[in-house]
């Protein structure tokens, strides 16, 4: 029997790299999402955006990052560290600007799940 390969796309920068690993057409489920993961070198911020319908959840599965928040409507602003050694999900609701800055010595891996795949003709993010 041969398995099903997917050969990923991996979107490389100064700042590390991203690569969508999971999409609905992988599972056959309309429904799902999208699983990626990103990477930032030591000093680097990935995000710097918000989006006006999709929900993301965050967890540093290496490294160290700082997580800023900052609530579009209200303004308030909310830091969160998050670590390999201290492992946490994080939901970052709709309108939320939302970065994240490695503040480790080491390359800081990212698991992402996002309730909607991107989509290039409407990719619902918005920059700063």
């Amino acid at each position: 029997m041969k398995l099903p390969l997917k050969k990923i796309k991996v979107k490389r920068d100064t700042r590390g790299w991203f690569a969508e690993i999971i999409r609905p057409e992988d599972i056959h489920n309309p429904n799902f999402g999208q699983v990626s993961i990103s990477t930032a070198l030591p000093g680097e911020t990935k995000g710097n955006h918000y989006h006006k319908r999709k929900t993301e959840w965050y967890c540093v599965i290496q490294g160290k990052g700082l997580l800023t928040l900052v609530n579009n409507s209200t303004k308030e602003r909310i830091q969160h560290k998050m670590s390999e050694e201290n492992m946490a999900l994080i939901e970052i609701p709709p309108n939320y600007f939302h970065a994240i800055s490695n503040i480790g010595n080491k390359k800081m891996y990212l698991l992402i799940y996002i309730d909607e795949p991107f989509d290039e003709a409407n990719p619902d993010t918005y920059y700063e």
